[in-house]
């Protein structure tokens, strides 16, 4: 099947006036977004600079909004033109916000509160705060104070929208411990919430007589993962650990004694203590090696994806079941391309199953499905591939003259990825439109020039490009893309014109 006819925009925003959809929410939501879609991939459609700023600290967006200053300052980028939201009240750079998640509220739960109904920033501050914000306030609405025994830094979520886990710093001790060759028992701690209402599941603490020399800890859906220098990943279920491990069940706002100190849990002094101490090694659910650490779990059923274990197989990834660690048929993926950036690969966030492979000149989207006549095995298999524009042969026979007249002919070979060739940098999924975006940059004599792709999701047709008036060198939209952080010049071009 190929792609379907183009919608009319006007017949469809005809018979939904006239009520010719379903009244069901869902429906119309698709609706109004296939609508969007159309508008903002046809031809007529023109992008224009409409707002520029500048920032000496990190940037970061989510979700229409656009946070400044360490999250201090919220610029609402919805509007014609973007306007300022809030500005919360200056503060000392060690109580300034180290990391920050946006929450959206649940469908159909009931919250005690109607300011939980509301979106929130989930705010980590330098001296161990953790604040809900309002997101079109910046009013706090509630505070928790974790703890004096560490450092935490880093905020992520375990299972999204639901539970968080607040990761520490890493304890590598002081310059004098470290050449005494005093090791540290603790390595780092994990401190993991419900969210909305804001209920404490526990720290858990990992320590190296358990876990040994480990390099990185973090939670993703209920697993621990557990990650080592020697390119070692293993996995262990939270929920297992907790029951085993826990050593007294903790409420946030309760008095408790610990350890000889009483206090509040999460009010200032007193904190949260660690209430899960491991004893003993935990069950194993996984163990595999992989090249710095890559891994990654996606597909249906569940796929594994890694790079052996070896420097000379940088670029190389293996697709493997979970279940039994066999590898898929053609499940060895490897671009082929001679550049000085690796290519990436990662399961779809679309929830499709497919793989998408990015190198410096092609996009592969692969997908999984099963070995004909052996439902037991899958395979990988090509869904469509997107090329960049450039010259198919890429080698030049080049002249040189030695000094005794002779003439020799040697191939000159570009690099994959050389700057005055098309080159991939961005790629990622606009969920609600349905779109796969690509940005796609060639040098042109000192300046970079670049173009953004709108491609069909399903089928990898090329539905619109809009070019990059700004070098690629100052044009950071891709930090509006794809949520990082920098420290430069950012220019908006988010904003649509139609004519």
């Amino acid at each position: 099947m190929g792609p379907a006819q183009k919608p009319n925009v006007c017949r469809q925003l005809s018979r939904r006036a006239l009520g010719f959809f379903s009244r069901d929410a869902g429906v119309v939501q698709r609706t109004n977004l296939g609508i969007l879609r159309a508008l903002v991939c046809q031809e007529s459609t023109k992008f224009k600079n409409v707002w520029t700023t500048h920032s000496k600290s990190p940037i970061a967006y989510e979700r229409g909004r656009i946070y400044f200053d360490n999250y201090r300052c919220c610029v609402s980028s919805v509007a014609s033109e973007p306007r300022k939201l809030y500005e919360m009240p200056k503060c000392s750079k060690s109580e300034k916000i180290e990391d920050a998640l946006l929450w959206e509220c649940p469908v159909g739960e009931i919250l005690p509160n109607p300011s939980d109904y509301k979106s929130s920033l989930i705010a980590l501050t330098a001296h161990n705060w953790l604040f809900r914000i309002s997101a079109t306030t910046g009013k706090v609405l509630e505070k928790i104070y974790l703890a004096s025994y560490c450092k935490f830094r880093y905020l992520s979520w375990d299972t999204p929208q639901e539970v968080i886990a607040v990761k520490s710093a890493q304890n590598k001790g002081s310059v004098l411990a470290r050449q005494a060759g005093i090791q540290q028992p603790v390595l780092l701690y994990l401190a993991v919430f419900h969210v909305l209402p804001f209920s404490l599941i526990g720290i858990l603490e990992i320590n190296k007589k358990i876990f040994g020399n480990v390099t990185d800890a973090t939670l993703s859906h209920g697993i621990l993962i557990v990650m080592y220098s020697s390119g070692l990943v293993r996995l262990y279920s939270f929920q297992a650990i907790t029951e085993q491990f826990m050593q007294q069940k903790l409420d946030l706002g309760c008095a408790c004694r610990w350890g000889g100190t009483a206090g509040t849990v999460g009010e200032a002094p007193f904190g949260i203590p660690c209430n899960i101490k491991i004893t003993d090694t935990p069950p194993l659910l996984f163990e595999v090696s992989s090249l710095e650490n890559a891994f990654q779990i996606g597909g249906h059923p569940w796929h594994y994806i890694i790079t052996p274990n070896k420097k000379k197989q940088k670029g190389v990834f293996h697709i493997c079941a979970l279940k039994d660690n066999s590898l898929a048929k053609n499940g060895i993926q490897e671009m082929e391309c001679c550049s000085l950036e690796s290519d990436w690969i990662y399961f779809h966030p679309d929830a499709s199953g497919r793989i998408i492979h990015v190198g410096p000149n092609q996009v592969k989207v692969l997908k999984l499905n099963e070995v004909e006549n052996n439902s037991a095995q899958h395979q990988i298999s090509e869904d469509f591939v997107i090329l960049a524009n450039r010259e198919k042969n890429k080698n030049e026979n080049l002249p040189t003259v030695t000094a005794s007249g002779r003439v020799v002919k040697r191939t000159f070979n570009l690099l994959d990825d050389d700057p005055e060739q098309e080159t991939f940098k961005i790629v990622d999924y606009e969920d609600e439109l349905d779109l796969l975006s690509v940005v796609a940059v060639t040098q042109i004599d000192a300046e970079g020039k670049a173009h953004l792709d709108f491609h069909c999701n399903e089928y990898g047709t090329l539905l619109k490009s809009i070019p990059l008036v700004e070098s690629w060198d100052n044009f950071l939209t891709k930090v509006i893309y794809t949520g990082n952080h920098m420290k430069e010049d950012i220019i908006l071009q988010d904003k649509m014109s139609t004519s």
